[in-house]
């Protein structure tokens, strides 16, 4: 049983949330702390100056109501939403935080992350704790 868990959520198509947090219920202890982690990766400056001036805060409130929905669902958790490289953040998170358990959705590897990686690879490979990927 884990007592601090850390669930990132992508909120991708081909991605189901569902399993990492029934995963995360099943595993947690009574009192264990559920974070549901998002990152939003950082837009470029010549790509943000074509958006809206309210796009991001008002991104970022709609996937923070989201995580909190999703929260509701389980004992202890809390959604929270963060700015950077996903994989990169993810462990930067994880080093300050210290869970001692990660899980993580992933799709079926293709070619494309034979040459260029995934999140969740990144994350198993460096992160200092468990680490549990469900598909």
């Amino acid at each position: 049983m884990y007592h601090n868990i850390l669930v990132p959520i992508s909120f991708d198509a081909e991605r189901d949330s569902s399993a990492s947090l029934k995963l995360a219920q099943l595993l947690a202890t009574p009192e264990a702390e559920v974070t549901l982690l998002h990152v939003v990766e950082h837009i470029p400056d010549y790509a943000i100056s074509y958006m809206p001036a309210e796009y991001l805060s008002e991104a970022r409130k709609a996937i923070q109501s989201e995580l909190d929905a999703m929260a509701v669902r389980v004992p202890n958790a809390k959604g929270l939403v963060i700015e950077g490289h996903s994989g990169r953040t993810i462990l930067d998170w994880a080093e300050v935080n210290k869970p001692d358990l990660i899980i993580m959705a992933s799709h079926r590897p293709g070619m494309q992350d034979l040459l260029l990686g995934s999140t969740a690879t990144h994350v198993v490979r460096h992160a200092k704790c468990a680490v549990h990927v469900v598909r």
